[in-house]
């Protein structure tokens, strides 16, 4: 849709595939039902969209999140005190890990995956901490039709086991975040491995290297060589865009369709984003 249809917003495109910064709108104010029609818009074709600029109380990052669904409590994540909804993702200084230092889609290791996020930057490095999107409907364009015929038919299995698990737990390095190590008995659940986004009817890649696995009636050694091209072709530059931070900025992403990365690149400086995560539904 060319810019010129919105009627509330003006959407700059930052790549070919996708990413978009929205200028006009204040999101801490209740917003219309057309600038929402408008943002809407911007959202499943852009497939994240970015703010600048915004300061947005607790509540007010709540209401924004609550336009597009309803939320999502963290299993395994303690959230901040008194908004059960929102995730306070902090680096401190003297830390050596982040959060979502990998590239991967939120909580796909869920039964009902998450539709989208919603990041808040509250604090940021002078320099880095930049997080980078792939678009994954361009991935699964990429393939060859043998493979994707192939694909059409697999299921994957998706698990936060190699983040909150016993034998992962890479988690409890990140002291400013208190999260749960669950022990041996963390949830598996299957998702078809080529996704039809529910609202654009678009068909993307719905794998990720933090939470899947192996595909189903697979084992992991078989798995892994097939698993391994595909992330190769799911982050290749030529289809991701790069946003730089700012204090006040925001970026939105649907998880449905979009992998992410935070970059670890700033040891030495703080970062502070607050996070709102909006349910989504069954993978078909």
């Amino acid at each position: 849709m060319a810019e010129a249809a919105y009627k509330t917003i003006t959407v700059k495109p930052l790549a070919p595939h996708l990413g978009a910064e929205i200028h006009g709108l204040d999101l801490s104010q209740p917003m219309s039902n057309a600038q929402f029609d408008d943002l809407h818009t911007a959202f499943l074709k852009h497939h994240v969209i970015f703010f600048r600029d915004q300061t947005l109380t607790p509540e007010q990052h709540l209401a924004f999140g609550r336009r597009w669904g309803t939320l999502n409590i963290h299993p395994y994540v303690k959230s901040m005190a008194g908004h059960p909804e929102i995730l306070e993702i902090i680096k401190e200084p003297t830390e050596r890990i982040n959060f979502g230092g990998g590239w991967h889609s939120d909580m796909s290791f869920l039964e009902v995956p998450a539709l989208g996020s919603i990041l808040h930057a509250i604090e940021v490095p002078e320099v880095g901490g930049d997080t980078l999107f792939a678009s994954q409907y361009a991935a699964w364009d990429a393939l060859s039709p043998g493979l994707k015929a192939t694909l059409e038919g697999l299921r994957a299995i998706h698990s936060a086991a190699e983040e909150y698990g016993a034998g992962g737990a890479s988690s409890k390095k990140r002291a400013s975040m208190d999260s749960e190590v669950v022990g041996d008995e963390v949830p598996e659940y299957e998702h078809p491995v080529v996704r039809t986004h529910p609202e654009t009817g678009r068909k993307g890649l719905y794998i990720n290297p933090a939470f899947t696995l192996r595909f189903a009636g697979w084992t992991k050694k078989e798995s892994r060589p097939l698993l391994e091209y595909l992330f190769e072709v799911c982050r290749r530059e030529v289809y991701t865009c790069r946003f730089r931070w700012q204090p006040g900025s925001i970026a939105m992403w649907d998880n449905r369709c979009v992998w992410h990365y935070a970059l670890n690149d700033y040891h030495g400086a703080r970062r502070h984003m607050r996070r709102v995560t909006v349910n989504g539904d069954v993978v078909r």
